[in-house]
């Protein structure tokens, strides 16, 4: 293909309200539709309305589409990334709290010093120079404390886990040498480490995701985590093994560590409504048709 400079205009709101309607897309309340494109950028509601186009090289749509139903998708997927991120705001501190609490009874108050403990082909030197210079520029009282007045490079393992990110903690844990220091982990929550390894890798980049507003609903990951195939019993039979680069099989593993963590928090209950309240077909997310009798949804 020959590339070409791009020379379509900026075009208004009139505009692009006028160039939807041209593809066929129905406004019920023009007043309300030019407000939200005024706050809701054109190319970031094209994503939403991709299913709704009959012929994808000329962009018409299909008879009956409305502005409102791409809208609906579009606040029902934003109240999906808030659930998602509460369930790894959960599940991430849940992590941080059994990692140091695991090694630091195993192996003592420093076990992120000792290289020995890592792979070997891990730049293990390097995440500790990098990790000491965000305690350096950390503004956490208990930080500043501990670098000032002990001799140690980095604090102990149950507060330097504390200034690691969840992409940090999720290869400080994957890059531990001994499986059965992975284990420690990961049998807390009736999982095999290499399982957990994959899922904590998998929602390190739901996180960025989600942090940077990107779509959840219909999107296929680049990464899909490994499927337990042995334990936890309960959780097995839930996931979709049909569809593993969509959310649906991530969500599972959501709601099962959330049972883990925090009994009673009723975030699937949550998840069900938004679903329901929504109108949302949820086979673009990778569901199965049988989903709600799976074990996990109960």
């Amino acid at each position: 293909m020959i590339k070409q400079p791009y020379t379509k205009p900026a075009l208004t709101i009139a505009q692009q309200i006028d160039q939807l309607r041209e593809r066929g897309m129905a406004f019920n309340d023009t007043a309300r539709a030019a407000h939200y494109l005024s706050q809701i950028n054109y190319y970031r509601l094209i994503a939403y309305w991709l299913p709704f186009e009959s012929d994808h090289t000329t962009h018409t749509f299909q008879q009956g589409t409305s502005f409102e139903q791409v809208l609906n998708l579009y606040i029902f997927d934003r109240e999906l990334r808030l659930l998602v991120m509460d369930a790894i705001e959960r599940i991430e501190v849940a992590i941080r709290a059994q990692f140091s609490f695991q090694l630091g009874h195993r192996y003592g108050t420093h076990p992120h010093l000792n290289s020995a403990l890592f792979k070997p082909v891990w730049d293990h030197a390097g995440q500790v120079s990098q990790l000491s210079e965000e305690a350096r520029r950390s503004k956490e009282t208990f930080i500043q404390h501990l670098l000032a007045k002990y001799i140690e490079p980095l604090p102990p393992i149950w507060a330097v886990v504390e200034i690691m990110t969840l992409g940090q903690l999720s290869k400080w844990y994957a890059n531990l040498s001994n499986g059965a220091d992975r284990n420690l982990v990961a049998h807390v929550y009736d999982c095999d480490e290499v399982n957990l390894v994959s899922f904590l890798h998998h929602l390190s980049t739901m996180r960025n995701l989600c942090a940077h507003h990107s779509r959840l609903w219909s999107r296929e990951f680049t990464f899909a985590f490994k499927l337990p195939r042995k334990r936890p019993q309960a959780l097995l039979s839930s996931f979709n093994p049909k569809a593993p680069r969509r959310i649906y099989n991530t969500l599972v593993m959501m709601n099962y560590l959330m049972n883990q963590i925090a009994p009673g928090h009723h975030w699937h209950e949550r998840l069900i409504s938004i679903l329901t309240r929504y109108h949302i077909d949820t086979k673009p997310m990778g569901f199965p048709d049988d989903w709600k009798t799976r074990a996990i949804w109960w």
